[in-house]
């Protein structure tokens, strides 16, 4: 049997039931409009929360009194010798001391000498390491104080406060993007396979008679699942594009103006696009093809 006769009979099926067709193609334009919406946000806000992560930082005081030798042996400590180390950058006392007088002109101008230590400002491999690399750096002694590895270190400090607040907003921000995202694909599966299942359920009768006079599964169910394709497909092109129309007519010219739209890096809008075509498609066809089994059961 050629493909021509079952696209024939697919869309004479859609012109035969225009309600269910109609309502099967506006869940899809409502799903793929969602999901091109969501997906983008789901990665700014992740990207966000990454880059607030990555500024956490264990900060390595040295005393006022370290030689050159001192920092020499305390930056291979921290490159070679210590784990959980990615990024090492030394801050030297006079770089500090210019930082701080141009934050506070008046009271740096009253100081006769600097105050500042050279420090060593470490960012970990990953943010949750944070704690492991200042209690690797500056391990708790029997005591319950903490001794500092190296003698030239006066003080390791890693804005305990501020690092633990970090982590926990981050993670939570995380979660619940994915359990949000999961949640919206199973819903938007869920919806799309109903409204299909409601419109073969309406033809219950007609996939029942041609059961009975021989014909086979896969007789039945091509023309259903080429209309399930054909119905996801126009759905997800008038959903791509009403997000086109959307693209051009708001985010492109609030760009320019609002560096919190142009600063995430998304998906680009082609590979966005080219995604949410092949998930209407194909959740649309292994809809109808699956929705068709209890009607093939006769």
């Amino acid at each position: 049997m050629r493909f021509s006769f079952f696209l024939k009979e697919a869309m004479r099926s859609v012109n035969r039931n225009a309600i269910p067709s109609f309502a099967a193609v506006a869940s899809v334009v409502v799903t793929v409009l969602v999901l091109g919406v969501f997906i983008p946000v789901v990665q700014a806000t992740t990207g966000a929360a990454n880059e607030v992560r990555g500024r956490v930082l264990v900060d390595v005081f040295l005393k006022t009194d370290a030689t050159k030798s001192d920092v020499a042996r305390v930056k291979t400590l921290l490159t070679d010798k210590t784990g959980h180390v990615g990024k090492v950058v030394f801050v030297s006392k006079e770089q500090a001391y210019q930082q701080e007088k141009k934050r506070n002109p008046e009271a740096y101008q009253l100081l006769g000498s600097n105050p500042l230590p050279d420090t060593f400002r470490v960012t970990p491999d990953k943010a949750d390491n944070a704690l492991k690399l200042r209690d690797e750096l500056a391990p708790v002694s029997a005591s319950g104080s903490r001794s500092n590895i190296d003698p030239a270190i006066e003080k390791v400090e890693n804005r305990k406060d501020q690092t633990g607040k970090i982590l926990t907003a981050t993670r939570v921000v995380k979660l619940a993007m994915f359990l949000l995202a999961s949640l919206l694909v199973i819903a938007s599966i869920l919806l799309i396979s109903n409204t299909i299942r409601l419109s073969l359920f309406s033809r219950r009768r007609e996939v029942e008679v041609m059961k009975l006079v021989g014909a086979t599964d896969w007789f039945i169910r091509w023309p259903f699942v080429i209309e399930g394709v054909v119905l996801g497909a126009l759905g997800g092109v008038v959903a791509i594009l009403l997000l086109l129309v959307g693209k051009i007519a708001l985010i492109d010219p609030l760009a320019s103006d609002f560096a919190l739209i142009a600063a995430p890096e998304t998906i680009s809008f082609t590979l966005l696009v080219s995604l949410l075509f092949a998930a209407s498609v194909g959740v649309s066809g292994l809809g109808a093809g699956l929705s068709l089994r209890r009607f093939l059961r006769v």
